[in-house]
């Protein structure tokens, strides 16, 4: 699906009802807020978590989309916005001593990656020879 702001045209890709907590996939997801494509994809891939081959499949999704339903080049794709939002719970009960039970709590996630295409890269890459931050001061 393909919406048009402001900022130019974002696609978006949705995974729901997966298997993991929603806390795990939201630490993942975190890290490649804002991110370029390719920086993204390096995070994904050198990150420990389980949640992150996850966020990975979602993410490989929405870029299909955008490259063969809207056009757009991979290359100039940037993640817009990424979250997780809680899906149903799996309710299971164990045994415990003395006859008790305890709930366990399987939880499920929803997915969503937002793309977008790359705003001013001409800007950016003038930008890079800079002397630092402006207004940054040396302590001397």
């Amino acid at each position: 699906m393909a919406e048009v702001q402001e900022g130019g045209v974002t696609v978006r890709a949705v995974a729901r009802y997966v298997r993991v907590s929603p806390y795990k996939a939201r630490q993942v997801a975190d890290q490649i807020r804002g991110k370029d494509l390719e920086e993204a994809r390096y995070i994904i891939r050198f990150s420990p978590k389980a949640a992150a081959r996850l966020v990975g499949k979602v993410l490989e999704s929405a870029v299909a989309n955008a490259e063969n339903n809207n056009g757009l080049r991979a290359e100039d794709l940037v993640v817009v916005n990424c979250y997780v939002d809680e899906g149903p719970t799996l309710k299971r009960w164990r045994p415990r001593a003395l006859g008790r039970a305890t709930r366990i709590r399987k939880r499920t996630s929803h997915i969503t990656v937002v793309l977008g295409e790359r705003e001013g890269r001409e800007e950016s890459s003038r930008r890079r020879g800079g002397r630092g931050r402006p207004g940054r001061r040396r302590k001397g």
